[in-house]
């Protein structure tokens, strides 16, 4: 979703309680596995300095909406989304449709196949590349580009972990694309402006509908969201799936390891 946003369309309403059970089952699943997989874990007095630091600061009250990979442009979404700002073929990369109705889904997962890439992912309007060149400012406004620069034109924005908060409920994701509408508004993305009128109701952030289940967002909501350091991701059904996800790829790297050593 380059730049556009959707809402979830009136054909495709979903029925909260069957979401909610299904989130339900699926989270509490997602806790006793976590358990297993995370008996490594990083060091706990660390995370616990980072997350009291809170190096970024939260964006509140943000209008929200949902968008999903492999979306089709309609209505307010002219850019359909088979593609991302950072992955021309984002939708064979995932694996497939990511289908946000109820009937079309296994509680945060895509009903009918296991998602290549993190289900949790959302979209925030700034991309730090243009005509295959990093953009000046990134330099200066992106807090962490002096510690993950490569080469100009390789972004340092995919794969970011955000937190993103309604009521007492946080669920945590991946930065994988750029919008609602606008890809140049660093001023909202990393500074203390609000985002700038569109036609979402000068929505800000674009979720998945794994994240809008976990969070148990209507099509349209609001929300307040914060970028994180992975450390301050507690484990959760957002660190279990994904090629891109940081967590499944340090995973594989202990793993490596161990085996290694056996």
């Amino acid at each position: 979703m380059l730049i556009g946003s959707v809402l979830v369309s009136g054909t495709g309403v979903y029925g909260q309680t069957d979401v909610e059970s299904a989130a339900s089952f699926t989270e509490h699943a997602m806790r006793l596995r976590a358990d297993v997989l995370f008996r490594v874990q990083p060091d706990t007095t660390r995370q616990r300095l980072v997350a009291t630091e809170g190096r970024y600061s939260w964006h509140s009250n943000i209008v929200t909406t949902v968008f999903w990979i492999g979306e089709t442009a309609a209505g307010n979404n002219p850019v359909p989304n088979q593609a991302s700002a950072w992955d021309l073929n984002w939708s064979q990369s995932y694996g497939g449709l990511d289908a946000p109705d109820s009937g079309n889904r296994r509680g945060f997962l895509p009903g009918t196949f296991v998602p290549r890439q993190n289900p949790f992912y959302v979209a925030l309007p700034y991309n730090d590349v243009a005509n295959g060149k990093t953009k000046p400012e990134a330099a200066q406004v992106v807090p962490w580009f002096k510690d993950t620069f490569v080469r100009s034109g390789q972004t340092v924005l995919k794969g970011r972990w955000v937190a993103i908060r309604k009521g007492t409920r946080v669920c945590y994701a991946q930065w994988e694309d750029v919008g609602p509408f606008q890809t140049d508004n660093w001023e909202y993305v990393f500074g203390d402006d609000r985002p700038r009128p569109n036609l979402n109701r000068g929505a800000g952030l674009d979720v998945s509908p794994g994240v809008r289940d976990y969070l148990r967002l209507s099509p349209t909501d609001v929300t307040d969201w914060r970028f994180v350091e992975q450390v301050e991701v507690p484990p959760g059904p957002w660190t279990l799936y994904g090629d891109n996800n940081t967590f499944v790829i340090d995973r594989r790297k202990r793993e490596e390891e161990l085996a290694k050593k056996q």
